[in-house]
């Protein structure tokens, strides 16, 4: 074989072997940013500054929606824990779906309308308790903590949304509080 020869296939195994190397380092830049992209969502949306936790989120594929069903599922739980839901709770489910983009207009929004006009069966809860217990097995301890204060905190908000009488008395139903005992234990 001519020296040429060699010389010109040497150069298109060169020029394939980069070619494909090239593609194989732009893919990964890729999946990098678009896994950049889904943690910075997930942060606004889950008000989480914890790099650590959201990157541990995000390899759990944990994003922005998975995020929104998780926070006010235990909202809307809480709300309808005496049977019926009041304007003030009411109130405070939106303002917390607000706060994680879920606005008019959007798929979630509808969704959270339909939960607020008739309770969802007891199914939905089932499947958060399930799922919160598998993300805070694959947690450590102070996610764990940070995940369970997120969800948490919104869903005592609403508990107490509409409790007491002028202010007096026990702003959380017996009821609610069950709930409220309940959703706890997925995270332990």
């Amino acid at each position: 074989m001519s020296e040429e020869i060699l010389g010109e296939r040497k150069k298109a195994l060169e020029n394939e072997f980069f070619a494909k190397e090239n593609q194989r380092l732009l893919e990964r830049l890729r999946k990098e940013r678009e896994k950049l992209a889904v943690k910075e969502a997930l942060a606004q949306a889950s008000n989480i500054q914890d790099e650590v936790l959201l990157d541990r989120l995000v390899e759990l594929e944990i994003g922005p929606d998975t995020w929104t069903a998780l926070s006010l599922i235990p909202l809307v739980e809480v709300a309808w824990a005496d049977g019926k839901l009041d304007d003030k709770e009411r109130a405070a489910i939106l303002e917390a779906a607000a706060d994680t983009g879920v606005s008019p207009g959007k798929a979630s929004y509808e969704l959270l309308e339909s939960w607020l006009a008739s309770r969802p069966a007891a199914a939905l809860l089932e499947a958060w308790a399930e799922y919160v217990v598998g993300i805070a097995n694959r947690l450590d301890a102070e996610g764990k903590q940070t995940l369970r204060a997120e969800i948490m905190g919104g869903a005592r908000s609403v508990a107490e949304a509409a409790g007491g009488i002028l202010g007096f008395g026990n702003k959380v139903s017996d009821e609610e509080q069950a709930i409220l005992d309940r959703l706890e234990r997925a995270f332990d």
